[in-house]
């Protein structure tokens, strides 16, 4: 026969074990996070990120006005380069090198320079377009606020 205070003594164990695994599945799970879209009641998923109202408005990195069309420019406190490839449309990439970790320096004639071993990345998509680099530089997700404002998203 059992004691009643072991038996007990693992049911609240147990259970306090059962409460931490819930509170951890519960904690990885999605709904709110940056990586998954939210869900509607019933499980839905919206496919849209959705909107705080506890979260602060991004702040903006550069205005529209500032980049060049077929131009762009490197932020370097940001490590990111902003361009416009055509009028209007604007892209934004990270601003190391692929190749060996530099930061590109300047963007001209439709190019994003590095000026540590001179390769060339493209403003429209950041491919390498002259080596020793190969890979293209990282895209980052921008908006464009309604005053010109170019932030990360």
């Amino acid at each position: 026969m059992s004691d009643p205070t072991q038996t007990a003594r693992r049911t609240v164990l147990a259970a306090g074990a059962a409460a931490l695994a819930g509170g951890t599945i519960a904690a990885c799970g999605g709904g709110g996070g940056t990586d998954e879209p939210a869900s509607e009641p019933g499980g839905a998923s919206t496919g849209e990120p959705q909107a705080s109202s506890a979260a602060p408005a991004a702040k903006a990195l550069i205005k529209s006005s500032e980049v060049p069309v077929g131009g762009g420019k490197v932020l370097k406190e940001e490590k990111v380069v902003v361009t416009q490839p055509t009028a209007g449309s604007f892209r934004c990439f990270s601003a190391v090198c692929t190749h060996q970790g530099c930061l590109v320096d300047k963007v001209r004639d439709g190019q994003i320079d590095c000026p540590c071993h001179g390769s060339t990345f493209s403003v429209t998509d950041g491919a390498a377009t002259k080596g020793p680099a190969t890979r293209p530089l990282p895209e980052k997700k921008i908006t464009v606020a309604a005053d010109g404002g170019i932030s990360l998203a």
